[in-house]
């Protein structure tokens, strides 16, 4: 189930079993519905230089399932790797469909004309 954002930002998920943070770069929620838990669209990482590989998404799904257990909607969730520098094959190879890799090219490729 799609959605159009209510937000988007960035911010810090505390894993406190770990003792520790995941610094989520863009998150895109869903707009607030009454009694309803809150739907999040998307999570993603953003990396300039490095080469993104299986350790970023799965900083991304543990997000995501903390985010679950602190009661968000997260069945939809796309997680989202955004890199300047390229994916290793462990992302790109994802047998997950709501995992994506997303280079600088697309990101800044003009869209299609009509």
């Amino acid at each position: 189930m799609g959605g159009f954002p209510g937000e988007v930002g960035a911010g810090v998920v505390a894993d406190t079993a770990r003792k520790t943070q995941i610094r989520i770069d863009v998150a895109v929620l869903a707009p607030s519905v009454p009694d309803e838990p809150r739907r999040v669209l998307s999570l993603g990482e953003a990396k300039w230089g490095d080469v993104m590989d299986s350790r970023h998404v799965d900083r991304l799904r543990r997000a995501r399932d903390l985010l679950a257990a602190r009661g968000y909607d997260t069945r939809d969730t796309i997680l989202i790797c955004y890199s300047g520098a390229g994916f290793d094959p462990s992302v790109t190879a994802a047998t997950d469909d709501r995992v994506a890799a997303v280079t600088l090219g697309q990101l800044y490729e003009a869209p299609p004309t009509s």
